[in-house]
């Protein structure tokens, strides 16, 4: 974890790891508890860890095909009231937007990924990049403002 805001509190952490799934704890662990830092509740926060997992775990599957050795960086930022979470991988550079989604069959897991990010999320971009993906993410702490941008209350 780096902390490069030079005050206290951070006002982001970048974390890079390898594509192992063996690192989502320690990611979880750390991004929850800047969250909290930067006063998120914890049902909030927790929706923040779900679009977390499920997304990490969507590079590691689909951009990189099960490898375990290859780099993912995350950071994530207080920008005024929202959290911003931006994932990078130089994996296959697919927009999961872009791919038509199979039906969805309630007796096989998987496939609610994309739906948690686009439900439980205010913002979320698929950034192509000349080697692989930037997926952005954004969550205001504010109801009011959730419920603007969204049509619908707060999880």
């Amino acid at each position: 974890m780096i902390d490069k805001s030079g005050r206290g509190a951070a006002r982001y952490i970048e974390l890079k790891f390898n594509s192992d799934p063996a690192n989502l704890a320690a990611t979880r662990r750390a991004i929850d508890a800047f969250c909290g830092n930067c006063g998120f509740d914890e049902h909030t926060g927790g929706q923040i860890m779900i679009c977390v997992n499920e997304a990490l775990t969507n590079v590691m599957r689909h951009a990189y095909q099960g490898a375990v050795d290859r780099p993912i960086v995350v950071r994530v930022e207080m920008v005024e009231d929202s959290v911003r979470v931006s994932i990078r991988d130089w994996g296959s550079g697919v927009n999961p937007l872009e791919v038509p989604q199979p039906k969805r069959d309630p007796l096989r897991p998987g496939g609610l990924g994309l739906l948690c990010l686009q439900q439980l999320m205010d913002e979320v971009a698929f950034r192509r990049q000349e080697d692989g993906m930037l997926l952005v993410m954004v969550r205001r702490k504010s109801a009011g403002s959730r419920e603007a941008s969204t049509g619908r209350a707060a999880g």
